[in-house]
């Protein structure tokens, strides 16, 4: 049939409509960041309201329309129920989807960011962690072409013993020297964990006693770096 597409994806948010009806806005692996009109969902008797709240990861049936698709059938990959019943998780997860949300324009697939995305969703379910939330607003911004130039100074590239600062409008960390005129502060230690983070090691963050200040600082200046390059605010910042 002309215009039906099945494809699997992550609710990312929702919007009533009418009396029944509801919007909701799903990244789509195959369809990238796409809205629909889901009919009736809103009703006690609805065959799929439940399935189609966020962070649902789900496989959908649509067809196409003009300005908004039509959810048609929908069947439930990833219940996330650890991350639906804690409230810290639930946050955690609402940061990252609207990361997704404001980084991904309509009907473009972006294959990896979906991949990270579900990846990211199941850690936070199977084993809850501070350190996801930041891991994945620097890893999203090193897909999107801004990965933190971490190895020299990035305004004089001369190596150093120490980077106490960080550049988020110039992309990387500061020398001593450079440092004293701009750029955000950054100890050693937030430093290595955005090292690690960048670098793949989530698993590695994971696996060591968390350092609530550490990951904080970390988590900050990723909502930072995420706001100056995206020029929108980070609504969900406020929960974390």
């Amino acid at each position: 049939m002309a215009g039906l597409y099945r494809d699997e994806g992550v609710v990312l948010r929702t919007v009533k409509l009418g009396e029944a009806d509801r919007i909701v806005t799903l990244f789509l692996a195959e369809h990238g960041k796409v809205r629909a009109v889901a009919k009736g969902v809103r009703r006690s008797g609805s065959r799929f309201g439940a399935r189609l709240e966020p962070p649902t990861n789900v496989a959908v049936q649509c067809y196409r329309g003009r300005d908004l698709d039509v959810v048609t059938q929908v069947e439930v990959i990833d219940v996330l129920r650890a991350v639906r019943e804690d409230y810290t998780n639930l946050t955690r997860a609402a940061a990252i989807l609207e990361v997704v949300d404001q980084l991904s324009p309509d009907r473009e697939p972006n294959p990896a960011l979906h991949r990270m995305l579900v990846g990211a969703l199941r850690t936070l379910d199977a084993t809850p962690s501070p350190v996801i939330t930041p891991a994945f607003f620097w890893k999203a911004l090193s897909l999107e072409g801004f990965r933190p130039y971490l190895e020299a100074c990035v305004r004089c590239g001369e190596p150093a013993e120490e980077y106490p600062a960080i550049d988020l409008a110039e992309g990387g960390v500061l020398c001593a020297g450079c440092g004293r005129i701009g750029g955000t502060r950054i100890t050693p230690e937030g430093l290595a964990l955005l090292e690690l983070l960048v670098s793949g090691g989530l698993h590695r963050a994971m696996a060591e006693p968390p350092v609530p200040e550490v990951i904080a600082e970390v988590e900050r200046l990723g909502i930072a770096a995420l706001e100056h390059h995206s020029e929108r605010r980070l609504r969900s910042a406020a929960l974390l």
